[in-house]
């Protein structure tokens, strides 16, 4: 089904009366009485005597109906009796107020002979009235007029200032009798024929009009009743749809007479409670139960008969969204005020000089507001959002919109489970459990998106307490339905509002704009005949003088719902498919209405309801394949230099959250930072060439120092984890971009660049200058406000890691040098950190700050030239292993390796000191290393070393084979060593050797052992290459050495005296 056809069907402009204009309206009918038989006899007598007549037939009619005692058999048996009696009660209900006990008991007798219409009458109705139902509940139904329309000589406005509070209640209770009769009978009776349900919607049309087209007098029973007729009147049309489907007459009056109720509250309310109910039901059979499916209060999906067909839906859709006419007259006034009771009560009072001046107005725009979120919840629908949504009350329109808005205040009756919700949709049914349905009151301005597993579309919600059970800095955007209708089908449909909507208060509509108000709205006129103008072919939003309309009518109090409007418009925009065309009428309007309202926030440097709506619901706008959206990046660069720069930014929209429109304009800006570099020096055109001739040579890279100072500005005030990581993304992007772009242009023109690399390393932009600036201000924040959050720790280490290994001409050894101090600052403070902050998240952003600092030093080995550097680096690379340092605070005692305590953060820490400093010796200043810089380790393993032994005789050799040939040991359980004890073969020296494959935690060494009891050069052996020159041999001659007589004894021996017994044992010499 193509909806778009509804659309050229109803032209809604006034010279073609619309989809209505060949029929006739009852307009006249309904408004004069004529339609409805509501006179009686008794109004020829006195007022006495009419009143006692009345009070003693009725007293008798009431007393048999079983309210007070038991019901009894109606006396009356003909038609005459019958008639006669209705004439008496139908003068009972046009009694004056203060006769409520009489009025209770008519209304009391008819809605029990009401019960006709059902396939078993009560016992009470008379057998006439049993007999031909329809005859008699048609003049019944005429006769409750005379409940709700005002005595003779009395009028709304005035009757209840006499009048106490308790009487109006009453009155109200009786009213919500006969309403609740009526829907009840609508709904269980077969008997209704077509000329009874059009009587009973006359009627409907004439109670509504009676009590609504006044202008409102608070606590009145017209305040009272407003929410409830009207849902009466929707709720009972929707089920003539399905048995008698209404004529044209009928609708064309519905809609000419809801027009005059425009400043009623409840009426905008209404509307969209029953539009959504038919969307829901229109989506279903439209696209199937794979779509989204629109999530709805219960009471609200009742709204639409179970027999209703499809092709009845969507005539009832399509005619209920436009009974209302053009809901942008709701911000025009003196539109709004243009009916015969705001003439005729400004005709009689003092106070009020003009109908637009009516205190009652004061409500327009929040109805402004409420028609506009209810057609932009309708555009969520069809495009499949899944949407969360708040509470909206008029708080939203500020302390003075409370004042001058007069909420309804309901009766105690009905009781509330009777009385029907005024909620317009709801969030999905995992928010929504557990929350009281009569809190579901309001719809979504802030639509943020949730992913779930089964699909759920959310209408606007209306709960507080929703919001603040998801959070709006972890929430994932769900896909858009794929099966969504195109772009322009929607705008068919909703465009012309949005449009129009979107544009009150700019230049596009200021001057009264009026001579195309006849024309489509989608054949837009560009007049450039008058500098400093736009003239679009629609009608002005806001024609009246604003010193005519009152200060709580300005046009700023229609903010809100202008911001609505152009959330509505960025998001059908940013659902366009790939491939998918959009008419280039409605591109045309949309980028001027941007660039309206983003020009209005430049010129006041505020970030109104209106920005912060276009940033929320524009992030994936230069993301798509909009033809000519690239015009827009000027003026959306202004709009994000007034909200990301500010710390203190003050929003003037409470649905919004600071943290999201921060988000939202971070997506923005990153969606345009590699523009510059690759459009450079085209130019970008104006929109409007004759307002501002300064910007028609500017050039997307011009652009790029302000994008530049925009990021710098952002990160600096940023507070956000999950937005700083975004920034820091961007930053990486954009230093990566500049450097690459430099090194293509050197080698292309290396001419020129040779000329020119003093202007680009002292360019704010230039890869030099963004690596410098990104370097301090990362190395800064990091060790100053990012320590204590792991995850942007992390991202900014991870930044650091990439700013090392790229390849920037003219690096600053200053600053390689400060961002290396800054990271083993990093290191020390979070291993210095109190054991409770210890965490595995902790000891991972340690490991990230050693791997950062292994980069830096890799990358840059100049670094370890310098001695405080080295003296830096080394000292954490101890910290890392020993959990200490030796040297402590200046003036402490140096300890000594064998006094500490050997006591690291976690093995993670140390394995990665122990691999910084392994990186420190082997590889800074090698890398990268001969086999590759892939290649950290060495190539050979137990195969190939087993290859080139003399035993190996060329079989083949599996790994487990050559393993074999080795033996393993562990040292420290960190370094296995495989030894193998055979010379290699191309080793022609006969010397023991053994072979070592040593492999530890940073890659994988062979080195050849050889035993040698003498030099290499003393050998006998003679090489085939040159010979070992060997050491030097020493030119001094050797001492001569002392010929010395060995003693076997002490010399003390022979100074002792000898005895006989010494001389027994003859010497060795004799």
């Amino acid at each position: 089904m193509n909806l778009g056809v509804f659309n050229r069907v109803n032209w809604k402009d006034s010279d073609h009366g619309g989809m209505y204009s060949e029929w006739a309206s009852l307009s006249s009918v309904v408004t004069s009485g004529a339609g409805v038989d509501s006179t009686s006899v008794l109004l020829k007598l006195p007022a006495a005597a009419g009143r006692d007549v009345a009070l003693c037939v009725v007293r008798q009619l009431a007393a048999n109906l079983g309210i007070a005692q038991a019901a009894e058999p109606s006396s009356l048996s003909t038609d005459k009796e019958v008639l006669w009696c209705m004439e008496v009660i139908c003068y009972g209900l046009s009694l004056p107020l203060s006769e409520h006990d009489t009025i209770r008991d008519c209304v009391n007798v008819y809605c029990e002979w009401l019960t006709s219409l059902y396939s078993v009458p009560k016992l009470s109705v008379p057998r006439p009235v049993s007999e031909d139902p329809n005859l008699y509940a048609r003049k019944m139904i005429s006769h409750f007029h005379n409940l709700f329309v005002p005595r003779k000589g009395e009028d709304w406005a005035f009757i209840y200032q006499d009048l106490s509070g308790d009487t109006i209640n009453r009155q109200a209770v009786l009213c919500h009798r006969v309403l609740r009769t009526l829907q009840q009978v609508t709904h269980h009776s077969v008997l209704m024929d077509r000329e009874t349900w059009e009587v009973l919607l006359l009627f409907l049309l004439a109670i509504n009009d009676t009590l609504l087209a006044p202008p409102t007098v608070k606590d009145d029973v017209g305040d009272q009743l407003c929410e409830r007729v009207l849902s009466v009147l929707l709720e009972v049309w929707l089920v003539a749809c399905t048995h008698h489907f209404p004529s044209p007459p009928l609708w064309k009056t519905l809609r000419e007479m809801s027009m005059t109720w425009r400043h009623r509250m409840a009426l905008v309310e209404q509307w969209n409670r029953v539009n959504l109910a038919l969307t829901q039901r229109l989506l279903e059979f439209m696209y199937g139960p794979g779509f989204p499916e629109l999530k709805i209060l219960e009471e609200d999906s009742a709204l639409i008969p179970p027999g209703m067909t499809n092709s009845c839906i969507a005539q009832c859709w399509f005619r209920f969204l436009h009974c209302i006419g053009n809901p942008v007259d709701l911000c025009r006034p003196t539109v709004v005020s243009q009916t015969h009771k705001f003439l005729q009560f400004a005709l009689t009072s003092e106070t009020v000089v003009d109908p637009c001046q009516h205190p009652c107005l004061s409500v327009l725009p929040l109805n402004f507001l409420k028609a506009i979120k209810g057609i932009a919840g309708q555009v969520d629908a069809f495009l499949g959002i899944a949407s969360q949504s708040y509470t909206w009350d008029t708080s939203e329109l500020g302390e003075r919109d409370r004042k001058d808005a007069h909420p309804p205040s309901h009766s105690p009756t009905p009781p509330p489970v009777r009385r029907l919700a005024k909620s317009f949709s709801v969030t999905p049914s995992a928010v929504t459990k557990g929350i009281p349905k009569a809190s579901l009151i309001g719809l979504t301005s802030s639509r943020i998106h949730t992913s779930t597993h089964t699909p759920v579309n959310s209408g606007p919600s209306s709960t507080s307490s929703a919001t603040s059970m998801l959070s709006l800095g972890s929430e994932v955007r769900s896909p858009l339905a794929p099966a969504r209708p195109k772009c322009n089908s929607i705008l068919h449909l909703f465009g012309e509002w949005l449009f129009e909507a979107a544009q009150i208060g700019t230049e596009l509509t200021k001057g009264g704009f009026r001579e195309g108000s006849n024309k489509r709205p989608n054949s837009v006129m560009l007049d450039h005949s008058r500098k400093g103008s736009l003239s679009l072919s629609q009608p002005g939003s806001l024609s009246e003088d604003p010193l005519e309309a009152p200060s709580c009518l300005s046009i700023d109090r229609y903010q809100a719902g202008r911001a609505e409007a152009v959330g509505a418009l960025c998001r059908i925009f940013c659902a366009k498919k790939t491939g998918e065309e959009i008419l280039p009428v409605y591109y045309a309007r949309f980028y001027l209405t941007l660039q309206q309202c983003l020009k209005q926030v430049e010129m006041s440097k505020e970030c109104d309801e209106c920005l912060a709506c276009i940033l929320v619901n524009s992030t994936d706008l230069l993301r798509l394949d909009l033809d000519g959206v690239l015009m827009l990046v000027p003026s959306i660069i202004d709009a994000l230099e007034i909200v990301l720069p500010d710390k203190d930014l003050k929003l003037k929209s409470p649905s919004i959250s600071k943290v999201e429109l921060r988000r939202a304009a971070i997506h923005l800006l990153l969606s345009m930072l590699a523009l510059p570099l690759h459009f450079q020096n085209l130019g970008i055109k104006d929109l409007t060439p004759s307002q501002s001739q300064e910007r028609s040579s500017l050039t997307f890279l011009q652009l790029k120092p302000r994008l530049m100072n925009l990021l710098i500005n952002a990160l600096q005030v940023e507070a956000d984890p999950q937005n700083t990581q975004m920034l820091l993304g961007g930053l990486m992007l954009s230093v990566l971009d500049s450097a690459l772009f430099e090194e293509m242009d050197q080698v292309t023109q290396p001419d020129v660049v040779s000329n020119e690399t003093t202007s680009n390393l002292l360019s704010s932009d230039s890869a030099h200058a963004l690596f410098v600036r990104a370097t301090y201000l990362v190395c800064h924040r990091l060790i100053s406000s990012w320590k204590t959050d792991l995850n942007v720790s992390l991202a900014a280490l991870e930044l650091l890691s990439g700013l090392a290994r790229t390849n920037i001409r003219e690096t600053d050894a200053l600053e390689c040098k400060r961002a290396v101090k800054w990271v083993c600052d990093y290191i020390v403070y979070q291993c210095w950190r109190p054991p409770p902050a210890h965490s595995k998240d902790l000891h991972s952003t340690i490991v990230a700050a050693f791997q950062c600092a292994e980069a830096w030093l890799v990358a840059h080995p100049f670094l370890l030239q310098d001695k405080e550097t080295l003296h830096t680096v080394l000292e954490v690379v101890e910290l890392g292993i020993s959990g200490s340092k030796s040297q402590g605070k200046p003036g402490e005692q140096i300890k000594m390796k064998d006094d500490k305590e050997l006591k690291p953060v976690s093995m993670r820490v140390r394995d990665a000191a122990e691999s910084l400093l392994a990186i420190v010796l082997e590889q800074v200043g090698y890398f990268p290393a001969a086999c590759g810089a892939e290649s950290l380790s060495c190539l050979l393993d137990e195969v190939l070393l087993v290859r080139h032994c003399n035993s190996w005789q060329g079989e083949n050799l599996t790994q487990a084979s050559a393993v074999s040939k080795f033996r393993y040991f562990v040292v420290e359980n960190a370094t296995v060593l495989a030894l193998l004890e055979e010379p290699l073969g191309n080793d022609q020296d006969p010397q023991p050797t053994v072979t070592v494959l040593i492999r530890g935690g940073f890659g994988r060494h062979a080195w050849t052992l050889q035993l040698r009891h003498l030099p290499r050069h003393r050998s006998g052996t003679k090489y085939q290459h040159t010979p070992n020159p060997g050491r030097p041999v020493p030119l001094e001659d050797p001492p001569p050495r002392s010929h010395s007589r060995h003693k076997y004894f002490p010399d003390s021996v022979e100074r002792i005296p000898q005895c006989k017994v010494d001389k027994s044992i003859p010497d060795l010499n004799a």
